[in-house]
């Protein structure tokens, strides 16, 4: 079959990963989509997905949450996109390229972004059973699978980037792993012999065997031909039933070849400064497949960006004005197993006269190198352990910095350390090395296009949007320049505070304020002293004296005195307002876990008082339906049953869930059930910026679905992995590992300090997910003040928390002992024995639904409405 379309030039894309895709966006950006038709031959079987982030699969990151393929942008520009059918042969003379299904497609322009293949050393039984490369998704679930089933113990062949992420992903599957690598240290590219050390150690520390300076001989294989071992080129021989290689990658140029292209002696497409092979005008080649016109084949995906923009430059100007490609910054930043690891520039020193400045801990498993030129000039550097300059470092490569390199590597507090703002860089400086954006670009982004905010700037500038490093440089950028251009940014909380939610909490815990009335007329803004407040501030002030309550001797009870009102509408009346205005009952059902007596009361309380019952997804019982008059009586019964709040209307802790665990599941190895039960009774009722869920998954298959929670736990073999952060809701987030193999002990004072830390420094309404992705320095922040003590508050953190789980009181059994309290429980003020009319049902599958019909009674349609 072949596919033409008489009169329309033809872009035919062969490859659709990172670069391919960039590809296709610099096409749309340039119009060349509106004119010309464009087709995509991709092998895979799925659209382009960010391989930077592979190994994130293995911490919960779904392949649908990896793609880089907006399907709404395929459909917009008209692309014709083939998923698992690629190109076979090319035809030069003919200008047609034949896919695998058999389509022919004539082309005027062909691009090939056919990227790499893994190298695999031409070893005996280097394809047996159990052995896999790590380069694309189908690679990885490969490796789950088998890892899962088969093996205890694996190794890595290869010590460089991917290499490093593999032995982590192997060690998060459980089995016990190996690094092999035939250089005398790891990552050899990136670091020194210095950096490599440090690395080392650290890895070593984290329970990873690494061997280096000895190479594979031989995979050692079972009479089935499973993989049982590894030779090694010092004669040793190290046991394995899985082996992951990960050597390298050599350029996908074999279509090429057979097609007359010319290719380098190593391999490459040979192309040209426009990206456009060397002996066909018509054919382009870019990524991981091209030799470039320095010589150079480009493994990073920010050269293979700039790449993708110069031949949709090139194929938009014809002989016109066109980008070019010479060459391109080899600068990376990369976290490889919790471990910061950078280098930029001359990182190892080529340059003549030359002088290196170092600054190495091994304590601390931090290395820093800094290469200084002949006249001053930054060149390039190293840094392993403490990457946090690297934005700013980079930004300064070619220029003298504004003071000497020894106060740009030691640490704060040893010496005349200094931290440079992004403000010393000059306008020339490259913030973003992935889209090549300068910081005059940015700053032009605020002052010349009026952005305000870093999406505004990410959106109008593609900053930020590749591999993420340059994040927080951007943003310190976007608010200083708000600054120098005279925009006041107003931080405070609402109309009557000019304080944010954390410098509020701050003045309410040094000074023991009690009340909201004290707070507004001594700190509130001018015009506000003496006033009522707002509704934004009553409850984030009601949440912030709830939550430090023990510790400045308030009344923790949400509706005493003055608390009861800075209460939104659920905490009024401690349950939660539904659409027909009747009100829902949770009771607390720690961990998911109840005996049948509690099951047969929640059933006798359902059906007297005929609520709607539904089992949630947070392991609880809701119950639906309640006039407010009768939520006292119904919670009097679950509280007799020995029930009490499940806070599902507060802004606190609301679930703790968990699976079976190793008591019931053969895969479990802790006892999460427990440890889910322990959390959740330790939580209850504490107040936070939002919501609060939890939970504890009895091994690495997650059943609980911690890494969506805001705090979730995973079991290991040696303990739990503490992860924070997550999301479930209208903005999914995966957690982050936070702290790994934690005893009970640990989990728990670590889960107390994270918790106190967010409730501290959170804005009103802010989920840990925002909060963390918002917070300076973000989860490396966070691990620095929870984990290692920076600040020096976690026994602050741990004092606060005690003070809390002592003075817990629930809320419900303390409100159905006291008539005062009881009395707010009615609809009507001056009718407290009538029912709201309003609140009406009817039936619905064996149970009852809100009668809706009843809340339009008394209403007409607004003016222009259709009727019906």
């Amino acid at each position: 079959m072949t596919a033409t379309l008489g009169g329309t030039p033809t872009i035919v894309l062969v490859g659709h990963g990172m670069v391919g895709q960039r590809f296709l966006e610099a096409l749309a950006e340039r119009g060349l989509t509106a004119t010309h038709r464009v087709v995509v031959l991709c092998e895979e079987p799925r659209p382009a997905y960010d391989r930077v982030q592979l190994t994130s699969y293995f911490s919960g990151t779904t392949p649908e949450e990896l793609s880089m393929t907006d399907m709404e942008f395929i459909k917009d520009h008209g692309i014709e996109l083939h998923i698992g059918d690629p190109a076979e042969t090319v035809d030069r003379d003919a200008k047609r390229v034949t896919a695998r299904s058999g389509l022919e497609v004539e082309y005027d322009t062909l691009v090939l972004a056919t990227g790499s293949y893994p190298f695999v050393p031409p070893v005996p039984n280097k394809d047996a059973e159990g052995c896999f490369v790590y380069r694309t998704i189908e690679d990885l679930l490969a490796i789950e699978e088998y890892a899962k089933a088969r093996a205890t113990t694996g190794a890595v062949v290869g010590g460089g980037l991917l290499g490093l992420e593999a032995a982590g992903a192997l060690k998060g599957l459980g089995l016990t792993s190996h690094i092999v690598e035939f250089a005398p240290r790891l990552m050899p590219v990136q670091v020194d012999d210095g950096g490599g050390a440090a690395l080392l150690r650290t890895i070593e520390d984290m329970g990873l065997s690494v061997h280096t300076g000895v190479g594979t001989q031989e995979i050692v294989t079972d009479a089935s031909g499973a993989v049982t071992g590894m030779k090694l080129s010092d004669g040793s021989e190290l046991a394995t039933d899985l082996v992951v290689f990960s050597a390298g990658v050599r350029p996908r140029d074999q279509l090429a070849r057979d097609c007359g292209l010319t290719v380098g002696e190593r391999g490459g497409i040979t192309v040209d400064e426009q990206c456009r092979t060397v002996n066909d005008p018509h054919v382009y080649a870019i990524g991981e497949c091209a030799l470039a016109a320095d010589g150079r084949v480009y493994g990073l995906v920010a050269p293979g960006y700039e790449q993708a923009e110069t031949a949709a430059s090139a194929i938009a100007a014809g002989e016109g004005e066109q980008l070019s490609f010479t060459g391109a910054d080899l600068s990376t930043k990369l976290k490889l197993l919790g471990v910061d690891v950078a280098s930029f520039g001359d990182a190892h020193g080529t340059a003549e006269d030359c002088l290196d400045v170092v600054y190495s801990d091994s304590r601390s498993g931090t290395y820093k190198k800094l290469v200084i030129g002949r006249n001053g000039e930054l060149l390039g550097g190293i840094l392993v352990g403490d990457a946090e300059a690297y934005g700013t470092l980079r930004a300064f490569t070619g220029s003298v910095p504004p003071v000497s390199p020894e106060q740009l590597v030691l640490p704060a507090g040893a010496g005349a350390s200094v931290q440079l703002g992004p403000s010393a860089l000059p306008d020339e400086a490259i913030i973003c090395s992935c889209h090549n954006v300068t910081k005059g670009a940015i700053r032009g982004a605020v002052t010349d296009h009026e952005c305000t905010t870093v999406p505004e700037v990410k959106k109008c500038t593609k900053a930020g949007t590749g591999c993420g490093s340059c994040v927080k440089v951007l943003g310190q950028l976007v608010t200083s320049e708000l600054e120098a251009s005279g925009v006041e940014v107003d931080k405070g909380l609402c109309g009557c505070f000019s304080q944010t939610r954390e410098e509020l909490y701050e003045i309410v815990l040094a000074l023991r304020i009690t009340s909201y009335r004290q707070l507004l007329d001594r700190y509130g803004r001018e015009g506000a002293r003496d006033g009522d407040g707002c509704e934004v501030c009553k409850p984030a002030v009601g949440s912030i004296i709830a939550s430090l309550a023990p510790t400045i001797g308030a009344n923790g009870y949400v509706l005493d005195g003055e608390q009861a009102s800075l209460q939104d509408t659920n905490d009024h009346f401690l349950a939660n307002l539904q659409k027909n205005g009747s009100y829902s009952i949770v009771p607390r059902i720690p961990g998911g876990e109840i005996t049948p007596e509690k099951l047969i009361v929640i059933g006798e309380v359902a059906r007297d008082f005929g609520l709607y019952t539904k089992i949630t997804g947070g392991q609880r019982i809701d119950m639906f339906g309640a006039r407010v008059e009768q939520l006292p009586l119904i919670w009097a019964r679950l509280v007799d049953a020995g029930f009490e709040s499940g806070h599902a209307y507060g802004k606190s802790l609301r679930t703790v869930k968990s699976c079976v665990g190793q008591t019931w599941c053969r895969y479990g190895v802790q006892d999460s059930v427990r440890m889910a039960i322990d959390l959740e009774l330790r939580y209850r009722g504490l107040r936070s910026p939002h919501k609060l869920k939890s939970a504890v998954s009895g091994c690495a298959r997650e059943c609980a679905e911690a890494q969506s929670k805001d705090f979730g736990i995973i079991a290991t073999a040696n303990g739990w992995n503490l992860y924070v952060g997550g999301n479930g809701g209208a903005t999914p987030r995966h957690a982050d590992l936070l702290a790994q193999d934690l005893s009970d002990a640990e989990l728990i004072r670590l889960i107390d300090r994270f918790l106190m830390f967010y409730i501290r420094t959170a804005d009103r309404l802010e989920r840990t997910s925002t909060w963390l992705e918002r917070i300076p320095g973000g989860l490396d922040h966070i691990r620095e003040v929870v984990v290692e003590d920076s600040l020096g508050i976690c026994e602050e953190l741990e004092s606060l928390m005690t003070a809390h789980v002592a003075a817990y009181r629930d809320e419900w059994a303390e409100t159905i002992n006291d008539p005062e309290k009881l009395s707010r429980f009615v609809s009507f003020v001056n009718a407290p024995d009538t029912p709201d009319p309003v609140v009406g049902f009817v039936p619905e599958r064996d149970q009852i639904k809100p009668d809706l019909p009843l809340l339009t009674i008394g209403t007409r349609p607004l003016e222009g409405s259709a009727q019906r």
